[in-house]
């Protein structure tokens, strides 16, 4: 399944999460795990708010870092590894 620029995404329930200077430590306590996001993942683990869809998370990050071109892919791959190790959701259409 492929993810679509309209997807849009929350984070998952349970997680424990705390900044560091360097982006993010997420511990999944479910799974005993613990996840190291840098800044950029941090940013976009914080969009996963229900509100931001895919297109508009690369958008952000496009004004956010000065960027020539929305950065899709990198967001799509981002997301997609986030969903994987069960960080966030899909939300409902």
């Amino acid at each position: 399944m492929g993810l679509k620029s309209s997807d849009r995404f929350e984070k998952a329930p349970g997680l424990e999460v705390n900044e560091v200077p360097d982006g993010y430590v997420v511990y999944q306590s479910e799974r005993d795990h613990v996840h190291y996001l840098n800044n950029v993942a941090a940013v976009i683990f914080e969009l996963c708010d229900s509100k931001h869809s895919l297109a508009e998370i690369g958008d952000v990050l496009q004004a956010a870092y000065a960027l020539d071109t929305v950065p899709a892919e990198e967001v799509k791959a981002s997301l997609q590894r986030l969903l994987e190790e069960s960080l966030i959701l899909t939300c409902a259409a």
